[in-house]
């Protein structure tokens, strides 16, 4: 089962081709409703302290799970852990990239968390898109997106190669004080990125 969470920050709603099906399940995380609702879709969880949104906005015939405010969690981190106890292992992020530097990092964080636990994970807002990736592979489709960026989160990422793009690399060092694999376009239908040792983001961006 495939779990779509709702959480808040900017998105480009007219750029978001993500969309659950019946099967799937969808929660909202605080003003993540928002965004759910822009862009029409259904909410079967709505999870926060609701700090952001308010109580007042609360439909009706939507499961309510309300959270303290000072607590450890943020809200997004918390719908994940809802998603997982419901059984998903394929959970989708909505937003969560945005103003609030803070939150942006520690959703960014939550990719890592999910690859250690063994479940899939991306982040989206329709105007970049971002996976982590961490001694593997991964394929990307040629996509709207024009960017393709590989950003170090270790020190040192040890034989990294990407093929099928304007500027491939062959078992190459990357450095997270000298981020040079970013802005690379794919030229083929599908690029092929990997990396023997280390954690990466693989971003992909409108612009």
């Amino acid at each position: 089962m495939k779990a779509f969470i709702y959480s808040g920050g900017e998105v480009f709603t007219e750029n978001i081709t993500e969309n659950p099906t019946k099967d799937d399940i969808t929660i909202a995380a605080d003003s993540g409703y928002l965004n759910a609702r822009a862009l029409g879709a259904r909410v079967d969880i709505l999870v926060g302290d609701l700090d952001s949104l308010g109580s007042a906005s609360v439909p009706d015939g939507i499961e309510l799970i309300r959270l303290n405010c000072e607590k450890d969690l943020t809200d997004t981190q918390a719908a994940l852990e809802i998603a997982i106890e419901r059984g998903t292992d394929d959970i989708i992020i909505i937003g969560s990239l945005g103003t609030r530097l803070d939150h942006t990092l520690s959703s960014l964080g939550i990719l890592a968390d999910m690859k250690a636990r063994g479940i899939h994970c991306y982040i989206t807002n329709g105007y970049n898109r971002v996976r982590y990736l961490e001694n593997d592979s991964l394929l990307v489709a040629k996509s709207d997106y024009k960017y393709l960026s590989l950003v170090c989160l270790d020190k040192v990422c040890r034989g990294v190669s990407v093929e099928g793009c304007k500027y491939p690399l062959k078992n190459a060092k990357l450095m997270r004080n000298n981020q040079f694999a970013v802005s690379n376009e794919i030229e083929g239908n599908v690029a092929l990125v990997s990396v023997r040792k280390g954690a990466m983001l693989v971003i992909e961006s409108k612009d």
